[in-house]
């Protein structure tokens, strides 16, 4: 077994028409054994900007710590909050700057640029990004998920509409998978507002 799938993991994320939407999993698993089921993958790092860690449980909650501290730093020399191109870029150097024995995560970045424009980015445990105008993915489910959001997606979807695309596409994704599931946690944000929702799903 892969250590990326040592704890299970579903992470998506979706832009909309001036927002965008991230979603998560809330299974955490050592190998076939559910330890909890209310785990947290997606994290904010403020307002308009939000990151999903999947991969090795203890990697994604060090690696969030040091990036809020990167970030307060960040607040603190600029006086403004980061903006998202410049988050996945620091993500980015930080998971290279440790590419011998590197933090076992893969991010999923989703925030609100100038003029509220979705950004949304993934990389690898190495911080070689990849930008998607459309969705990202990450974790055990990442096939399904795949094949899930290609056929769901479409273009400039209202909030609401997101909300339900991106739900549809978790769920359906994590039933695929023994890995990842146990419910999910989504986030949709617009420039006025954060909607948070938990989704139930399939118990086993």
């Amino acid at each position: 077994m892969s250590i990326f799938e040592y704890n299970g993991s579903a992470v998506v994320a979706m832009v909309g028409k001036n927002c965008f939407a991230i979603a998560s999993d809330r299974r955490l698993g050592v190998q076939l054994q559910t330890i909890a089921t209310d785990f947290q993958r997606v994290f904010k790092i403020h307002d308009k900007l939000y990151i999903g860690l999947s991969g090795l449980a203890t990697d994604a909650q060090t690696l969030y710590q040091r990036l809020v501290f990167r970030h307060k730093l960040y607040q603190l020399r600029e006086e403004r909050d980061m903006k998202p191109e410049t988050f996945a870029s620091l993500v980015s150097a930080l998971l290279y700057e440790k590419r011998f024995g590197p933090y076992f995560c893969q991010p999923v970045i989703a925030g609100l640029g100038d003029d509220d424009v979705p950004f949304i980015c993934t990389m690898d445990c190495i911080g070689a990004k990849e930008l998607a105008k459309d969705f990202v993915v990450s974790g055990t489910a990442s096939e399904s998920l795949y094949g899930a959001c290609e056929s769901m997606y479409k273009p400039n979807m209202e909030p609401d509409e997101l909300f339900e695309t991106i739900s549809q596409a978790l769920n359906s994704s994590v039933d695929r998978d023994c890995l990842s599931g146990w419910g999910g946690y989504v986030l949709i944000v617009t420039p006025t507002e954060v909607r948070e929702h938990v989704i139930k799903s399939r118990m086993d």
